[in-house]
């Protein structure tokens, strides 16, 4: 079509709807962050059906402003609306029962305040992270990023969000990563940043004959150990280090659950060399990650997570290639790839 056709184009436009929907896709956004804020999931979770009047009252807010959000969510299928009772009667959704009430064991409510904060600030100067090729945590936050993780735990409550946030990530993801390949012959495993243990645990939940070390910085160690203890009899275990500098334990297999895609290549081969190092013979490596396809075009989930790398780390999303290249040059001759798992796949790698 010419110029002048482009200039005669319908609101009904196929390309002029897709415009908008890109363009207010961070309203969407905002509404569910702000419903969580507020307590409108939990609520509705434990009290409800419940009217506009009675969920403002309950969360002492504006009752019109109110009903205006349960309209909204309603329309998000985040919420129920009951019309047939006067009023109007608003209830959980499956989805908002599961995954936005706190008190749900899958709940994904600290992940979604960090992603409203701390994401959210820095995708605002995605532009500018394109034009230098670097994270934005000095424009967003003040924070230098020449020590990454620094800047990522820049206070002590930033940091408690962050790991709950990756906690509750592995709620849900952990179990199909873990079982995609059988890791009972891996007796010692290691967990390499692995928080406050989230995946360690489920990991010595589904191999009774294993034992797994958390190894993580000093600061994340002391948080895990105050947020998330470990009962005495536990064959999970915390140990202070930064694996890119201190010496790693012996394992049979290390995972590095969500850690290669923080880093450059070159970083990421310093790693790799480190754990190849500290394998026992015929050890491995579980690397869990979202990968792109081959020629880097999708799929459009990764990609945006490879954006977000840019903004927040010195990394990126790769390919099952080159995560294989990469491995291949530590000395892990042998990669197996388990995709079809959700956003994250498995790679199994030994000598």
């Amino acid at each position: 079509m010419d110029a002048a056709g482009d200039s005669m184009a319908s609101p009904q436009d196929p390309d002029y709807l897709l415009l908008g929907q890109l363009a207010h896709g961070f309203m969407a956004s905002q509404v569910l962050f702000a419903a969580c804020e507020l307590g409108v999931f939990d609520l509705l979770a434990e009290a409800g059906p419940l009217d506009a009047i009675g969920v403002a009252a309950r969360l002492d807010t504006s009752p019109q402003a109110t009903e205006t959000l349960l309209d909204t969510c309603v329309s998000l299928r985040l919420l129920t609306r009951d019309a047939t009772v006067s009023p109007a009667a608003y209830g959980s959704t499956r989805l908002s029962r599961t995954f936005l009430a706190r008190g749900s064991p899958l709940s994904q409510t600290h992940l979604l305040s960090y992603t409203a904060t701390t994401v959210y600030r820095t995708w605002a100067h995605l532009a500018s992270a394109v034009r230098e090729g670097r994270n934005q945590h000095l424009r967003a936050f003040g924070a230098s990023s020449r020590d990454l993780f620094s800047a990522i735990y820049r206070s002590e409550e930033e940091r408690l969000l962050f790991l709950r946030a990756l906690q509750q990530t592995w709620g849900v993801h952990g179990p199909p990563t873990l079982t995609a390949f059988d890791l009972s012959p891996f007796a010692r495993i290691c967990d390499l940043g692995g928080g406050l243990g989230g995946l360690a645990r489920q990991c010595a939940a589904l191999y009774p004959n294993s034992r797994v070390t958390v190894l993580d910085l000093p600061e994340v160690v002391a948080v895990a150990r105050t947020h998330c203890p470990l009962p005495q009899d536990a064959r999970v275990n915390f140990l202070e280090g930064d694996f890119l500098r201190d010496p790693l334990p012996v394992a049979d297999l290390f995972i590095l659950a969500r850690i290669l895609h923080d880093w450059t290549d070159d970083r990421c081969r310093h790693l790799l060399a480190r754990v190849r190092a500290a394998c026992t013979p015929g050890g491995g490596v579980l690397v869990v990650e979202s990968l792109l396809d081959a020629d880097g075009r999708g799929p459009l989930a990764t990609q945006l997570l490879s954006v977000n790398m840019l903004l927040q780390t010195e990394g990126r999303e790769r390919s099952a290639g080159e995560y294989h290249a990469l491995l291949a040059a530590a000395g892990f001759s042998h990669l197996q790839v388990r995709s079809g798992l959700g956003l994250y796949a498995a790679l199994l790698a030994t000598q």
